[in-house]
């Protein structure tokens, strides 16, 4: 083991629902970005912060977990498909993320819908514990011809399987560079984001399809007393016929919602929390560029 030390960002980038959300939080050993089957459940790029060990010494890899890359019209889908091309422009790694079972969107032409010139490019083939090895060869070809000189890493992000191997790929690739961050620090996001997170994760669990797509959470109040976290937060819909929906017979299923984030929250944060929700209707939210200021979706 030498002294070298290399530190730098990697964006991880992919088609929607590809694993990025669930490789970030495997890496990083917490929950910390919101994971459901719902296209777009990531929004934001978010930075998680993780220090390993590597042939040639430490590395401080920077991930950069971005909205899924796809075109689509509305300022919120702008805003999303900007994110992440934002992070990979400005990353010293692009992790591209390929779903392994996608029999289409696992090959070279369709899963690169950006190019980074001059960027070091690893792909990592993902869900690999769900495809038959044999059916992976002629993947891993592909992209080794497509891509003169990249690494192709086999990965199962659910399971953990080679994450190790892909995280070392990744340290390689990063410049020579003193620690970034705090040897201690996790992410760039406050803890009142990662509880947005996490309870509007909760909410795609609870809801799964009859969730309006447009919904989104706002932390409204935080206050720390004795060791708890007293939050309130609302869940914010665009129409009147979408707020029964998430409140449910007599409160039934915000009730619900609420016990089940509570929990997550009070686990990711490491204390015990007090939620109260609440639910909003702010029209057509989405399509408006000053209400997706108010919630944070700024440039």
């Amino acid at each position: 083991m030498s002294d070298d030390v290399r530190a730098g960002f990697c964006a991880i980038v992919g088609l929607p629902n590809v694993g990025k959300s669930t490789l970030m939080n495997r890496v990083l050993g917490k929950k910390l970005v919101a994971v459901s089957a719902k296209p777009q459940t990531t929004r934001d790029r978010i930075v998680g912060v993780h220090v390993i060990e590597h042939a040639g010494g430490r590395a401080q890899i920077a991930y950069v977990d971005t909205p899924g890359l796809q075109d689509g019209r509305g300022p919120l889908r702008r805003y999303m498909r900007d994110a992440a091309l934002a992070a990979a422009a400005d990353a010293d790694v692009v992790l591209l993320l390929v779903d392994a079972t996608d029999r289409k969107g696992r090959m070279p032409g369709e899963a690169t819908p950006l190019a980074v010139p001059g960027k070091p490019l690893v792909v990592a083939l993902n869900k690999v514990d769900r495809v038959a090895k044999p059916e992976l060869l002629p993947v891993i070809e592909a992209w080794t011809k497509a891509h003169a000189g990249v690494e192709v890493v086999p990965i199962s992000a659910q399971t953990g399987d080679n994450v190790g191997a892909l995280e070392r790929v990744i340290a390689g690739q990063l410049p020579t560079s003193p620690l970034l961050f705090p040897e201690d620090m996790v992410t760039d996001r406050s803890p009142q984001f990662i509880a947005q997170e996490i309870i509007r994760e909760q909410l795609y669990h609870q809801l799964g399809k009859e969730l309006p797509y447009a919904s989104a959470v706002q932390v409204e109040t935080w206050t720390e007393r004795k060791g708890e976290l007293v939050i309130g937060a609302v869940v914010i819909v665009e129409r009147e016929s979408q707020k029964p929906i998430v409140v449910g017979k007599g409160g039934q299923r915000v009730k619900e919602l609420g016990i089940a984030a509570r929990g997550a929250v009070a686990e990711a944060l490491g204390k015990p929390v007090h939620l109260t929700l609440f639910v909003k209707v702010v029209g057509e939210w989405s399509s408006a560029e000053s209400e997706l200021v108010k919630l944070g979706y700024t440039s």
